[in-house]
This record gives C-alpha cells, structure tokens and sequence, in this order.
C-alpha cells in the first residue's frame, strides 16, 4: 500500500476558522452599517435642561454674582 496518498478537500480546521472569521467580519460590517444608518436618520439627543441650582452654582465658580444677590 501506498503511504503517500494526498487527501483531496480543505482541512477541516480551515473550514471553521474561515466560518467563524466570516461570521465575525460580517457581524462587524453590519454594525457599522446600521451606526451609519441610525446617525443620518435618527434625530439628536436631547439635553437635559439644567436647573436654577446648577447653574447659580456654576455662576459663583465663576465669580459672576448671581441675579437676586
């Protein structure tokens, strides 16, 4: 019997890393498309509005006197 056989077909190994690496890339591609998509369709987030304390408060940090003081 011949020990030299060459085996036809991928390596079982290569199969899987190149399913997996596919998966992978694929999920990555489709988040970044989806990011894209959403930052030209949905609108900006709203901010908070900041109330009379906080800004009395930043206004004495900055040595400017509050109104009514």
């Amino acid at each position: 019997m011949a020990k030299d056989v060459e085996v036809n077909g991928f390596n079982p190994g290569l199969i899987v890393l190149l399913v997996i690496s596919g998966l992978v890339l694929t999920f990555l591609i489709g988040n970044y498309v989806l990011y894209v998509y959403a930052q030209k369709t949905l609108p900006p987030k709203k901010k908070k509005p900041i109330s009379k304390k906080k800004m009395k408060k930043e206004r004495l940090k900055q040595g400017v006197s509050a109104p009514g003081e």
